[in-house]
């Protein structure tokens, strides 16, 4: 018998059921990119190292017993043109959610400049965001789990685009928080599309197209950036709001051609329609279809509780676990936004009938977001080889200690080119860190604890990501060596944390 497992969906997104795959034999490989979201895609599917398979039921088109599962499937019918095209929709819906996360880091200055609002307010404009994610998980969660990935997924796309564009109108601050808010809430559907995307991924691919969502993650920020270049210091910020709506509205336009999971429609007893869809991609991929009768996939168990997580033998586990998304997250994004408020902060001009500071971004600005942006790719890269080579436990540990050394080299130099250098090295780090935690994280719950598991992690990320901007965008304008200095304590805190760690991971099979 083929034993059931479970897949744990990229950056805090929610488990698919029923998932059969192979147990990896040498290793694993890496997972997402950074985002905050509701279910998480397993980062760690295996990737054949020449280890002689545990099943052969995936290479072959015709089933002993004249029955066939989707995982089975989808082994068999391979990676194609099918798989090319979802790759490219799911990757635009990244490209928009990471986006609408960038813009934060610049809308906090603009606004501050145009409206006058305080450091305080500037800050609140993340959090809500944030805000809007934690409280729509379940939302989401349990809408694709009644009426599909699809239906959710298009509703999504024009919620997004429409909160988006109506952020770019919006007449007070008042109405401004409120709405992106309502941009927060709608991004938590956005886990959804990775969960339908590892769904019709091949067991060997797997692991490779989700650290193709990391790219487009990465060149999702540096479009966002480049676009504040181009838009940000001549037309303002309603203008950057509006346009970068544009991405919103074309995932929007394409969720309708999306195709429906395939494991949705046999759980949900409609086997007509899981086929049809079985078909085109063996149509797509110019493969044979699968002979004999498609069954539903083996029993999975129990989701878990939160209780379980914090049983005698799993407690050390998850409470660092818990330590450690938080500071990563709360590193992560205290970095993006702190770029933004270092590299404006010379820019200092008073608005006229009041006593506010403003900070506006000039072109300089905006290229040296970039540069320091696009050390995202690297940082990716270079932690997908590391982590192999040297073990989970250590490769956090390290990244979390060169972090911490990174930004307090900020209060150093006073040198741009220095500065840039810095934060350069900083954002590639913490990058390839959120990636070692979402590889680490799934491998050491067993299967029916690991979505759980990995929801709990996600959920404390977001209260750093909460958390932060009140270092970043308050704190820092008080006293940089103050704000640098709570960013080194939460890294080396973090970095004993993943010391601390009872089990490593590394060339170990996924708990069952």
């Amino acid at each position: 018998m083929i034993k059931p497992r479970r897949v744990v969906a990229a950056r805090g997104y929610e488990e698919m059921d029923g998932t059969n795959v192979p147990s990896p034999r040498n290793g694993t490989a890496a997972g997402t990119a950074p985002g905050i979201g509701g279910g998480d895609v397993d980062p760690s599917s295996p990737i054949n190292n020449g280890a002689p398979p545990e099943f052969e039921l995936a290479s072959v088109s015709v089933v002993p017993d004249d029955t066939f599962t989707v995982t089975q499937a989808v082994n068999a019918l391979g990676f194609g043109w099918f798989q090319v095209k979802l790759s490219l929709c799911v990757g635009l819906c990244w490209m928009a959610d990471s986006m609408e996360m960038t813009i934060l880091s610049v809308l906090g200055p603009a606004l501050h400049c145009d409206w006058g609002i305080t450091r305080y307010q500037q800050a609140l404009v993340t959090t809500v965001v944030f805000l809007g994610m934690m409280l729509s998980s379940t939302f989401w969660g349990h809408l694709s789990d009644r009426y599909g990935r699809k239906p959710a997924l298009t509703l999504c796309g024009v919620l997004l685009f429409l909160y988006g564009l109506l952020s770019s109108v919006a007449p007070s601050f008042g109405w401004l928080l409120l709405l992106r808010g309502l941009v927060g809430f709608a991004i938590g559907c956005v886990p959804q599309s990775v969960t339908l995307y590892a769904e019709f991924l091949p067991t060997k691919q797997r692991a490779k197209c989700v650290v193709l969502l990391d790219c487009f993650w990465a060149l999702g920020a540096c479009f966002e950036v480049a676009l504040a270049l181009a838009v940000g210091p001549n037309l303002g910020w309603r203008w950057l709001l509006g346009l970068s709506a544009a991405p919103l509205f074309a995932f929007a336009v394409v969720t309708p051609w999306l195709p429906e999971s395939a494991r949705y429609h046999v759980a949900s007893g409609q086997n007509d329609k899981a086929l049809a869809t079985l078909e085109q991609i063996a149509k797509d991929n110019k493969r044979p279809m699968l002979l004999g009768r498609l069954v539903v996939e083996g029993p999975s168990g129990s989701r878990g509780s939160v209780k379980a997580l914090l049983g005698s033998s799993l407690r050390r586990t998850t409470l660092l676990l818990w330590f450690i998304w938080m500071s990563c997250a709360f590193c992560y994004y205290g970095l993006v936004l702190m770029s933004t408020e270092l590299f404006g902060g010379k820019n200092k001009t008073v608005l006229p009938d009041t006593e506010t500071d403003c900070h506006p971004l000039a072109t300089t600005d905006y290229m040296d977001l970039l540069w320091t942006t696009l050390a995202e790719f690297p940082g990716i890269f270079a932690t997908i080889y590391v982590i192999e080579k040297f073990g989970r436990k250590k490769t956090m540990a390290l990244q979390f200690l060169l972090y911490a050394g990174c930004v307090l080299m900020i209060t150093v130099t006073d040198v741009r080119v220095f500065l840039t250098i810095i934060l350069f090295m900083a954002r590639g780090i913490i990058a390839g860190l959120f990636q070692a935690a979402y590889v680490y994280t799934p491998e050491v719950y067993p299967t029916a604890l690991r979505s759980v598991g990995v929801g709990g992690c996600s959920a404390l990320a977001r209260l750093g990501a909460m958390a932060t901007p009140y270092v970043a965008q308050v704190l820092l304008q008080s006293s940089i060596w103050s704000a640098v200095t709570v960013y080194g304590f939460f890294a080396v805190c973090a970095s004993v944390a993943c010391i601390m760690l009872p089990y490593e991971t590394r060339g170990t099979d996924m708990g069952q």
